[in-house]
């Protein structure tokens, strides 16, 4: 019985996730196989290997935006899955901007960016 579940995000930029996933130290596999409890095992467009049995995984949609993939009862097992997504999602959230900032047109703006818990 398969315990992966799909989420919808508002994740767009590949690249973006990747380099994401190296800043917080975890490995990422493009085109691979998001691993579940007991061998299960999906493809996906990017995974993030985690340590222990079970990954995340996430696929691109029609729109553009990925959904997360995950065995989430797996995943809690070694890790608490409600914070690392977030982990993911807020550092996505700051690489984005500075990479949106850094485009043709803005070099001599000022932008403000705040950080809150």
């Amino acid at each position: 019985m398969s315990h992966f579940c799909s989420f919808p995000t508002k994740l767009t930029d590949l690249e973006i996730l990747k380099t994401t996933l190296r800043d917080l130290g975890i490995r990422a596999i493009t085109d691979g196989n998001v691993r579940g409890v007991n061998g299960q095992r999906v493809s996906a467009d990017i995974v993030a290997v985690l340590d222990g049995e079970c990954d995340l995984g996430w696929s691109r949609n029609a729109d553009g935006t990925f959904d997360l993939i995950a065995d989430i009862p797996g995943v809690a097992i070694k890790h608490n899955q409600a914070q690392l997504i977030n982990s993911i999602n807020q550092k996505y959230a700051i690489n984005k901007t500075i990479c949106q900032i850094k485009q043709p047109g803005l070099q001599n703006s000022n932008v403000k960016l705040i950080v809150q818990n």
